[in-house]
């Protein structure tokens, strides 16, 4: 299974932005608002320039307390952004994130961003693709196929 599929799979709502200057505060309110786990920092809204989760947000306050809150997103963000691109395996993608210990991943064709996968569409998707490969072996012992 590839990139593509899982980002075929998933309702196309796009990828939610923010800029660098944005205020950690307004973060959180729109992860809370929208129910996402992520944002991805960009300028022009088309190349990653960092990623802040809602667990960076977290650790900062735990760390840090409040005061983080009136930061920026560039100041919390992760800068070193890994990314992906549609014809990328999902168990590459399974890997990277389960090895970096991150679970969102921008997902880029050349140098614009196309969407954003989390661990928890790729775990999916690699669940549906087990359960079809289970029925088609299920259907060939049966002779059903």
């Amino acid at each position: 299974m590839r990139v593509s599929d899982i980002l075929r799979s998933k309702p196309a709502a796009g990828v939610e932005t923010v800029s660098p200057k944005e205020k950690v505060a307004r973060v959180a309110t729109i992860l809370s608002g929208k129910k996402i786990g992520t944002v991805v920092v960009s300028t022009d809204g088309t190349s990653p320039e960092g990623i802040l989760s809602e667990r960076d947000i977290v650790r900062e306050v735990g760390r840090r307390g409040q005061g983080c809150l009136d930061e920026t997103a560039a100041d919390l963000m992760t800068a070193k952004v890994q990314t992906c691109g549609p014809n990328d395996s999902a168990e590459d993608v399974l890997t990277s994130m389960t090895e970096g210990r991150f679970r969102h991943m921008p997902v880029m064709d050349g140098s614009a961003m196309i969407g954003l996968i989390s661990l928890g569409d790729v775990v999916k998707a690699q669940l549906k693709s087990l359960e079809r490969e289970k029925e088609a072996l299920t259907d060939m012992i049966m002779g059903n196929a």
